[in-house]
């Protein structure tokens, strides 16, 4: 154990604070922890929630369809009637043909409508399936995050209002070890990482963040977001 008291050269203070930066960002690309299960656990419920909600409305546009082939098939039962009643009498009432005509045009818009319902609900189809892989593919990226971090690491997350994650470093300042760098991110409807906000500002954090979505590697970027947050820290101190 090294007795800080006792060394004079205030290089080698300064040689001896970099060591020891250098074996704590070595452990923090080594191991996580717990700290991310909560943050696992909430996108995954998250996930389930929003699977629920589109089976949920796709049970209704299936229901809805129903309705509407039933109506469909009343309507072509009340032509068949019609019709037959005509070929009895052998005459051509105006009041029915136009009857039949006006069924015939609901009919006509009814199925333009079913169409259109039957596009749609592919489409939402392929949005669900798409957005599944993209939220499947974040919870790995995280699951494998949480393995690299660690509490003792002197990082902390919370979910907070609006689905957004906060990210809390410590230990940057080692005159105070419990001062707070933070950012806040969230994950967009196209399932893309995006920076909130940045406490204090990083003058590389726009690029970091452009990287992460590049190429989703988020221990890396969280590892990078901590080494600005060092950088800043030191031209503070030397400015």
């Amino acid at each position: 154990m090294v007795d800080m008291a006792s060394i004079k050269d205030l290089d080698v203070v300064e040689q001896f604070s970099s060591k020891l930066e250098e074996i704590r960002t070595k452990l923090l690309i080594q191991a996580m922890g717990e700290m991310m299960n909560e943050a696992n656990a909430q996108f995954c419920q998250g996930h389930k929630q929003y699977m629920k909600t589109v089976l949920d409305t796709c049970s209704k546009k299936c229901k809805e369809d129903e309705v509407m082939f039933e109506t469909i098939q009343s309507y072509v039962e009340d032509l068949k009637v019609n019709r037959s009643v005509m070929k009895e009498k052998n005459t051509e009432r105006p009041e029915i043909v136009e009857e039949i005509d006006d069924k015939e045009r609901h009919k006509a818009l009814i199925m333009q409508k079913i169409e259109k319902l039957k596009q749609e609900q592919a489409k939402n189809r392929e949005l669900i399936h798409f957005q599944n892989k993209a939220n499947k593919d974040r919870l790995k990226n995280l699951n494998k995050v949480k393995e690299i971090f660690q509490e003792r690491l002197s990082l902390e997350i919370r979910k907070i209002q609006g689905e957004k994650l906060q990210f809390i470093f410590r230990n940057i300042n080692h005159k105070n070890p419990e001062s707070a760098y933070t950012f806040l991110l969230r994950i967009n409807e196209e399932g893309v990482y995006q920076i909130v906000s940045c406490d204090p500002p990083l003058a590389q954090m726009d690029h970091l963040e452009r990287k992460l979505q590049e190429t989703n590697n988020f221990s890396a970027f969280l590892a990078n977001a901590r080494r600005e947050f060092l950088a800043l820290h030191s031209a503070t101190k030397t400015a």
